[in-house]
């Protein structure tokens, strides 16, 4: 019995840190640089498929998301309930916003192979809608959806901590750089920071934990509760 747990121990730390690396993977791939650029109205639909690419990425991140804390659930549930449970639900909401920055990316491909038909008059229209969901789709990406997923991050580090089954340095990592990426994801909400330097160097850390966890959990896999 004690062989069997070990051994769903050991695959489902495995298959955790495989949804880390797949979220970073698809996170990566999931930047759309023409939509991002300042003609993203022209180019957007002259680049169809880089867009239709960033929206699978995007569809693949929700399996990590959603997938990781659930994976999780029956391990840290039995030490702590209540953060195994909080973390789940801020997993599957992080997978919710997901859903919904990719409806709006794939609106913006609408807006912009529309842009490509119309007269000069409309075109200031075609502006101001493009811009309000390139906007919406920046607050969903970087601020509702990070948020949801780094909370559900640090409510399970925080299980980490308590029963150290991965080392302490990683789990206090994680913690650090959860704090500093919700500190990013607010610092842009409000417009202080753009999507800029800072923001990136804001989140380094919580990424960096992230593929070392990814790793770690892949070659040695939890360590017994304490």
């Amino acid at each position: 019995m004690q062989r069997k747990s070990i051994h769903s121990s050991r695959r489902s730390a495995v298959m955790v840190g495989l949804l880390f690396i797949v979220g970073l993977v698809a996170g990566i791939c999931s930047v759309v640089p023409v939509v991002d650029g300042a003609d993203y109205l022209v180019n957007a639909s002259t680049n169809k498929n880089q867009v239709l690419i960033g929206a699978f990425a995007q569809l693949l991140m929700i399996v990590a998301y959603v997938g990781i804390p659930i994976l999780l659930y029956p391990m840290l549930s039995k030490h702590h309930k209540g953060l195994a449970l909080g973390s789940v639900a801020c997993g599957i909401i992080a997978g919710v916003f997901i859903m919904i920055g990719v409806i709006i990316l794939l609106l913006l491909l609408t807006v912009s192979q529309e842009f490509a038909t119309v007269d000069a008059l409309n075109v200031s229209y075609f502006h101001t809608l493009g811009e309000l969901l390139r906007d919406g789709r920046d607050l969903v990406n970087h601020v509702a959806t990070t948020l949801a997923f780094v909370l559900a991050m640090f409510l399970f580090t925080c299980i980490f901590v308590q029963t150290k089954i991965i080392p302490r340095w990683l789990s206090v990592l994680g913690l650090i750089g959860s704090i500093l990426s919700i500190s990013a994801s607010l610092l842009f909400m409000i417009r202080f920071i753009g999507l800029d330097a800072t923001y990136m160097i804001l989140n380094v850390p919580i990424a960096f934990q992230q593929l070392v966890l990814a790793i770690w959990l892949i070659m040695k896999g939890f360590n017994r509760a304490e």
